[in-house]
């Protein structure tokens, strides 16, 4: 099979690949190694002519849902999925929202490195589910917050002091709306949405104006400037990161935008008591 069949190539590849007896299936004397092509075909629920057509590039091009019985028969991996449409169908399927809260702890190394920079990763529902001893001393303490609160939509629209802390508010709210809806609709986190907004417009007639301005934003990098209560006016720099097989996390890192910020920010995170 020549390169030019990139799908066949590949679907064979993870199809040989495979142990029968894993499956509950004779091992016995087989002419190739792994799982036949009726046998992928019958645990993807599409005819095994269309499979073997599809392995032969004379199938054309397979849906989405194909490829994902497909994905799921060969018992592939996010990655090896990922590929797979890349492949199929030229572009990388719909992402599934996990919606879990868990970081590896290399990650959370890499944020306890920046000693002087504050820096978060946060869910694509905004979600706060790591920081660092800097954003919690400059932006917010979240550990002295219940893990449902953790939210920044809800701290902006909900909190008096962290909506003080904002220089220029309700730019900082619009901006916080728009990139929401934007990162939390290509996680496709459609259920997780709609409870919050429900929440946050019962709560906010401002959020629920924004929310119904339909705008979209991506984060990418920019400017913050903070009042903070013990600092004063300060501004960070900030950039947004994805992180690797988790597309639905994001890592935000804030950099003291003047030697003097910089000052400000080591005097506030060696004044902090040790972390455990």
């Amino acid at each position: 099979m020549s390169d030019g069949n990139p799908l066949g190539v590949y679907l064979r590849s993870r199809r040989t690949k495979l142990d029968p007896a894993s499956f509950g299936l004779a091992g016995g004397r087989r002419r190739t190694a792994g799982l036949r092509r009726e046998e992928v075909a019958q645990r993807a629920n599409i005819s095994a002519t269309w499979y073997t057509w599809l392995e032969q590039g004379r199938g054309g091009s397979p849906s989405a849902d194909v490829l994902d019985r497909i994905a799921r028969a060969l018992t592939l991996t996010d990655v090896e999925r990922e590929h797979l449409f890349l492949v199929g169908l030229g572009r990388p399927p719909e992402i599934r929202y996990r919606g879990s809260d868990a970081i590896t702890p290399r990650l959370q190394r890499l944020l306890d490195e920046l000693t002087y920079s504050p820096a978060i990763v946060r869910t694509a529902t905004w979600d706060v589910v790591a920081w660092n001893r800097a954003a919690a001393a400059v932006l917010t303490d979240y550990g002295a917050l219940p893990p449902d609160q953790r939210n920044v939509l809800r701290l902006i629209f909900c909190d008096p002091r962290v909506r003080a802390a904002q220089s220029e508010w309700e730019s900082v709210a619009r901006f916080v709306v728009a990139t929401f809806r934007i990162d939390a609709a290509r996680a496709g986190a459609d259920a997780e949405v709609a409870k919050l907004v429900d929440e946050l417009s019962q709560a906010s007639p401002e959020f629920a104006a924004m929310w119904r301005d339909n705008n979209v934003q991506t984060h990418g990098d920019g400017v913050k400037r903070l009042r903070h209560p013990r600092l004063g006016p300060i501004t960070l720099e900030y950039s947004a990161f994805a992180v690797d097989a988790r597309p639905d996390l994001s890592l935000i890192v804030y950099n003291p935008a003047t030697p003097a910020d910089r000052k400000l920010i080591e005097s506030l995170v060696e004044g902090l008591p040790a972390t455990p």
